[in-house]
């Protein structure tokens, strides 16, 4: 069974937004995209919204999909991830609320993979929002975690 989750690419000045938490296997630091669960009752745009200002402390516009990844992950799980493009207040200071966030980061994509990364999709999903790629948020406004 695949667990749905959401993550945010949000761009300011050529940087990206990144949050800086532990690996749950190793306990080490790296670097994700504001992402995370869908909740039950949730719908997808509601998730990454409530993600994003979990992670950042921001408010979060989607603007677009980017795309949709499967992720059979290093703990054994099926992951299908759904990436959002979007904005956040300009001038916003970023600062998770979530205590599993180390901290946040606006990052070049040169840096970006420089650095230990949550996932392969963590770099794949910005080389994709990059590169342009673009559908419309309506492709998934109704898609909800069942209670």
């Amino acid at each position: 069974m695949w667990a749905l989750t959401v993550a945010a690419i949000i761009e300011r000045q050529g940087r990206f937004l990144f949050v800086e938490e532990a690996d749950k296997v190793t306990g080490l630091p790296v670097i994700n995209q504001p992402a995370g669960h869908v909740d039950p009752g949730e719908s997808v745009l509601e998730a990454v919204r409530r993600e994003v200002r979990e992670e950042t402390g921001l408010v979060f516009t989607p603007r677009d999909i980017v795309g949709l990844y499967p992720l059979k992950a290093a703990n054994g799980k099926d992951y299908f991830r759904i990436c959002f493009t979007g904005t956040v207040p300009e001038g916003a200071i970023a600062t998770p609320e979530d205590p599993d966030i180390l901290r946040c980061h606006w990052l070049t994509r040169d840096e970006l993979a420089a650095a230990s990364l949550r996932s392969g999709w963590v770099l794949r999903c910005l080389d994709d929002a990059r590169s342009g790629r673009r559908y419309p948020l309506d492709l998934v406004a109704d898609i909800r975690v069942e209670r």
